[in-house]
């Protein structure tokens, strides 16, 4: 009788994925672009307008 192979979850198989090498460049871009949303939805991007 063979052993039975084990299911990786969904949570963990997703978080191999993104820790792969392969992917490293995609998912800096994805979080440096997540950063920049939040700075220009934040308070703090009031700094980029001109003194009026």
């Amino acid at each position: 009788m063979a052993p039975k192979q084990t299911e990786k979850g969904l949570f963990q198989a997703a978080y191999e994925q993104v820790t792969s090498p392969e992917h490293t460049t995609i998912v800096r871009s994805i979080l440096v672009f997540g950063a920049g949303v939040a700075f220009l939805h934040s308070s703090l991007s009031e700094l980029l307008l001109p003194p009026a």
